[in-house]
């Protein structure tokens, strides 16, 4: 098989929840360990640190590895989902895995892993473990899939567990009350292990205090530390932050949310130097001011044009379009257009709830079984006085945004995960 036949057989025989949703979700650990026993515990080979969060995982987990890479050690980075390749999942210093070792591991291994019948999660966090221990990396940042406890790469023992926040998504998995999905994501505190967590509410902050405790872990609350001191941008649309440690620290990641993901990671940053991570000053600044092209990330308040202005953004639940619509809110422009599509397992009310009922409305929908028709998103949005047309598709709803828009117009593209990943598959 080349690597494209690879790729159609790995969605085709192991659940991607990408594409399909619940039914991919396999709870347990049980293929997790008979996988990581057959590879020989490929993750006790490097270091580790553990991201978890309802949002902000994948922009601290990028610049993580970013810092750690500038460090100068050899970093794997592990994310989800991808947006435009497979090999985006899995990383080391910023490069993704060749179509070489996919094609490999599926050929030399498809014989014992068929049989257990693993979701596509599950086979590739042993993938990427394997590689990174192939590739001899020094410490791999390892981004949580789904809630923590009984996510597939919670056989790690890591230095340091990072818990950004918590907001409601996945409830059909993780719970429908803060309090229930807090102990999902808790689960990976580990015996000893520091953990910072970013962000708290009421409800969640008595569920890490008493996980920590329980299992004598070290706990930092990155609300209390309070080490960002002051926010500014610059001309560019970077961030500009006063920190107690670094003085005008550049930000590259320019959404509203990366002024909370900065103070989590101030904190993290702390306690990675407190276990012995020689992290310089140098290293942060040249980790969070160039982390995109250090670790590929895409889809963070990303513009992909001026005039008009084209920004995309992965937000997709009540946590990340909160920030998102306010940032929507600061903009100039004459016209704002959004071009929008969800999928079915999101709280659609929520997020169009938050956004503005003065903008024109593209409405679409990702090239993804979990998609929801784009008919439905614009049902759902008149309930909230949001108008607009309907397209079968991102490019054709993108192409007809900006036939529309005049130069001073605002285009942003959004909603799902999954319609970023269409809008940057164009570009490609």
């Amino acid at each position: 098989m080349d690597y494209q036949e690879t790729l159609t057989y790995l969605y085709n025989s192991a659940p991607l929840f990408q594409q399909i949703g619940k039914d991919a979700y396999k709870e347990g650990l049980e293929n997790t360990i008979r996988l990581d026993e057959y590879f020989g515990h490929p993750h006790q080979c490097f270091r580790t640190i553990h991201v978890a969060g309802t949002n902000g995982k994948g922009s601290c987990s990028h610049t993580l590895a970013a810092i750690l890479q500038s460090a100068g050690y050899k970093t794997g980075l592990y994310t989800s989902p991808h947006l435009v390749d497979f090999r985006e999942r899995i990383r080391v210093n910023g490069i993704p895995v060749s179509q070489d070792f996919v094609i490999r591991f599926v050929e030399q291994h498809r014989a014992f892993f068929e049989p257990l019948h693993p979701s596509f999660f599950e086979l590739t966090t042993a993938m990427a473990f394997l590689y990174f221990a192939e590739q001899k990396v020094d410490v791999a940042v390892i981004e949580v899939g789904l809630g923590g406890r009984l996510d597939c790469t919670n056989i790690i023992h890591p230095d340091l567990c990072l818990i950004t926040n918590i907001s409601f998504d996945h409830v059909q998995f993780l719970g429908n009350t803060l309090e229930k999905i807090a102990t999902e994501k808790a689960g990976i505190i580990k015996p000893h292990v520091p953990v910072v967590i970013g962000e708290t509410t009421p409800e969640t902050y008595p569920v890490f205090k008493e996980k920590a405790d329980s299992e004598h872990a070290p706990i930092v609350f990155a609300e209390e530390e309070q080490l960002l001191k002051q926010t500014s941008r610059n001309a560019d649309g970077t961030y500009l932050y006063q920190t107690a440690d670094y003085k005008d620290l550049t930000g590259e990641l320019g959404g509203l949310c990366q002024q909370k993901n900065t103070n989590t990671l101030l904190s993290a940053i702390r306690q990675l130097i407190k276990a012995g991570y020689p992290i310089g000053e140098t290293n942060v600044r040249e980790g969070f001011a160039h982390v995109c092209e250090l670790t590929g990330l895409m889809g963070r308040w990303q513009k992909l044009s001026d005039r008009p202005t084209l920004v995309c953004d992965t937000g997709h639940n009540t946590g990340g379009m909160q920030y998102i619509a306010e940032q929507l809110s600061l903009q100039t422009y004459r016209t704002l257009r959004i071009v929008i599509g969800m999928v079915n397992d999101k709280d659609i009310s929520g997020v169009l709830s938050m956004l503005p009922k003065e903008a024109c409305y593209y409405f679409t929908q990702a090239s993804v079984k979990r998609a929801l028709p784009a008919e439905k998103v614009k049902e759902a949005a008149a309930g909230f006085g949001l108008k607009g047309n309907i397209y079968p598709n991102v490019g054709a709803a993108v192409e007809a945004a900006r036939k529309d828009a005049a130069a001073e117009d605002f285009i942003f593209v959004g909603g799902s995960s999954f319609i970023v990943a269409d809008l940057l598959s164009l570009n490609n």
